[in-house]
């Protein structure tokens, strides 16, 4: 039987996580000494190196990626226990990992504020990435909880709509079609537009709407960040399609105004989903329970079309 601390093991999956002495120690404020002492005599523990060190950069031996999927599982069920400890004792408290497409960075603000409000012993880690790391995650079940805007079709996965996500076409002010009202979705023919990276599910929905309407824009600019389409849109480079979340309307100096398109919005929704086979934690079970409950009062940009808060 391996001879091994509890706080050595901490120590080593963060050391782990962040291919770093350094940055481990920054994370448990304890010394890069500290560090190094532990994982020195877990490595004695262990009997074989679990880093090889290339330049500045550590990284995981074999033994050390075994014992890295041991740890993480010892200290995941660890997790799990204090929050069952803490809910029979009728406290909510514990870590909450949750992953979301980048897209949800506008959203997910809205959500966690008043559910920390309300349940202030939970602690949140947040990571925001692409569609396709997300995927990842969900396999590697890395986090609790997934929320995106098109689930993975291909995964054995609880899939649950929370919320409306109607993505919205967007020009600056001065646009010549801003204003209108009703506009035939032909119009749109031949209009520069500025369109998500290919494999965005924005991207797909408004190619099957222009498809299923013969419509053929001019892609002026092909960008996968909401914050570079909306100054693109703001430069007046062109027009674009992105979620009504994403959006500031209400600010009266905003450059932004929604269109009155026939067709539009498509109507979308956000989920959240996690692995069928997977046994949540109370804490992500109380998260699920208020994501579903429908009193999220998420703000969503004025607009003729929409309501304020939903």
């Amino acid at each position: 039987m391996i001879q091994a601390t509890l706080h050595q093991l901490i120590v080593f999956e963060a050391t782990a996580r962040h291919g770093s002495f350094t940055r481990a120690a920054e994370e448990l404020s304890i010394t890069q000494p500290t560090v190094s002492t532990q994982m020195k005599q877990l490595t004695k523990a262990v009997g074989l190196p679990l880093f090889e060190q290339i330049g500045k950069r550590l990284y995981l031996t074999e033994a050390g990626r075994s014992l890295l999927v041991t740890c993480q599982a010892v200290l995941k069920d660890l997790d799990n226990f204090e929050m069952a400890i803490a809910d029979i004792k009728g406290i909510k408290q514990g870590k909450l990992r949750l992953a979301a497409v980048s897209t949800a960075q506008y959203l997910i603000p809205q959500i966690l504020g008043p559910f920390c409000q309300q349940y202030q012993g939970v602690d949140v880690s947040l990571e925001l990435t692409n569609h396709q790391d997300l995927e990842a995650r969900i396999i590697n079940n890395v986090d609790d909880l997934y929320i995106l805007s098109e689930p993975p079709e291909d995964l054995n996965l609880e899939i649950q709509p929370f919320l409306e996500n109607p993505l919205v076409v967007i020009a600056r002010k001065d646009h010549p079609l801003a204003g209108q009202k009703k506009i035939p979705i032909k119009r749109l023919q031949g209009e520069p537009f500025i369109m998500r990276e290919m494999g965005s599910g924005i991207r797909r929905a408004v190619q099957q709407i222009f498809l299923d309407h013969g419509i053929t824009v001019s892609l002026r600019l092909e960008i996968g960040n909401n914050e570079a389409i909306k100054q693109a849109v703001a430069g007046g480079l062109g027009i674009s399609v992105l979620s009504q979340h994403v959006l500031n309307l209400d600010n009266p100096h905003g450059e932004f105004t929604i269109l009155d398109v026939e067709d539009f919005p498509i109507q979308r929704h956000w989920y959240v989903v996690y692995p069928k086979d997977k046994k949540l934690s109370v804490i992500a079970k109380t998260f699920l329970d208020y994501l579903l409950s429908g009193e999220l009062g998420v703000y969503v940009p004025t607009d003729p079309r929409s309501s304020r808060i939903r």
